[in-house]
């Protein structure tokens, strides 16, 4: 099972009611199942957390109400969530644009269900799915994606060829694939990585080589969850004073702590996984970042020293081609 903020926990929670509602009494085994929890988290969950969630004055007519009996479960609405849902313009064509970005999903069908109920949306707003709006879920390339779905439905092992951003390396693994999903405009496959002895995202456009396997393997009853980036306890943290220009820092990258500094700039908390992925954001953000402190083995002048390693792989290429006529000439960081 995947480890989850409170506020993914909660917003995990809320995805189950309708799918409850709409199925008349499922299994707690099947509502497991389904939505990736352990039933013993699941059952506190809809017994101590759900049922508080309604409407001010939440007396218990704006209450849901939930009835677990004999391991089935059943979800009333309160009379709120019973109403028709109006959406605002913006929230209409969020709605279309999450939509749409399912439907880009290959093997999807063009003409169901969400494919109608979009459309309907769509022509409320006069925007047209696919001409006005335009979904861009990465660069990976559609042999990868066709050969990881066809892996995923006929239980096959993979063998690929990995390019690690965070270590800046090239790995081959053999993975048991189970799901793809989407973060952040990115596909990611969820699979279990025989090198790593663990379950594993890995992002499909960093995905260098290929291969399906006549190899297969049973899927847990249960796949379990790994975020895009979840730090572990040990992981080295690192401070960091960013200017103005770099207030995005944080809503790219998860931050453990963030306060304001005078100079309209932030300072940042950051757990730390791979150095090499450090030492590539401190190059990006150049002057508009200072190192505060670190932890663990990462030193504390690690820009310069990055600097300098690629002024001499810069350089150095230079060298080798004696018909360069730019040959000798040293560039200047700044």
């Amino acid at each position: 099972m995947s480890r989850l903020t409170s506020g993914g926990r909660l917003e995990r929670l809320l995805s189950i009611v309708p799918w409850v509602v709409a199925n008349n009494g499922p299994t707690v085994a099947e509502i497991a199942e389904r939505f990736d929890y352990s039933e013993e988290r699941l059952l506190d969950d809809l017994t101590n957390v759900l049922f508080m969630v309604g409407t001010y004055p939440f007396t218990p007519d704006q209450l849901v109400e939930v009835v677990v009996e004999d391991d089935r479960v059943w979800i009333h609405y309160a009379e709120y969530f019973a109403r028709p849902l109006r959406l605002t313009p913006d929230q209409a064509l969020a709605l279309v644009t999450a939509g749409s970005s399912l439907l880009a999903v290959p093997g999807a069908d063009p003409d169901g269900p969400l494919a109608r109920g979009l459309g309907k949306i769509a022509a409320t707003l006069g925007v047209t799915p696919g001409a006005d709006i335009d979904v861009d879920l990465g660069n990976a390339s559609p042999e990868v994606l066709a050969t990881v779905r066809g892996a995923i439905a006929g239980r096959n092992r993979l063998h690929i060829e990995y390019y690690g951003y965070n270590r800046d390396e090239v790995t081959e693994r053999l993975v048991d694939p189970y799901r793809m999903t989407s973060d952040e405009g990115q596909w990611y496959l969820l699979a279990h990585c025989h090198r790593a002895e663990g379950e594993r995202l890995f992002r499909l456009d960093r995905i260098q080589a290929i291969a399906l396997t006549m190899e297969t393997f049973d899927a847990p009853a249960t796949v379990p969850g790994v975020s895009v980036f979840e730090p572990n306890p040990d992981d080295p943290r690192v401070v960091l004073d960013l200017t103005a220009e770099a207030r995005w820092v944080p809503q790219a990258y998860p931050a453990e702590e963030v306060s304001e500094l005078d100079n309209g700039g932030l300072r940042v908390t950051l757990a730390i996984s791979a150095i090499p992925w450090l030492a590539r954001l401190l190059l990006r953000l150049g002057p508009e970042v200072t190192l505060v402190s670190t932890g663990g083995d990462i030193p504390e002048d690690l820009a310069q020293q990055t600097a300098a390693q690629v002024l001499r792989r810069y350089t150095g290429s230079i060298q080798q081609n004696s018909d360069d006529p730019w040959r000798g000439v040293r560039p200047t960081l700044g």
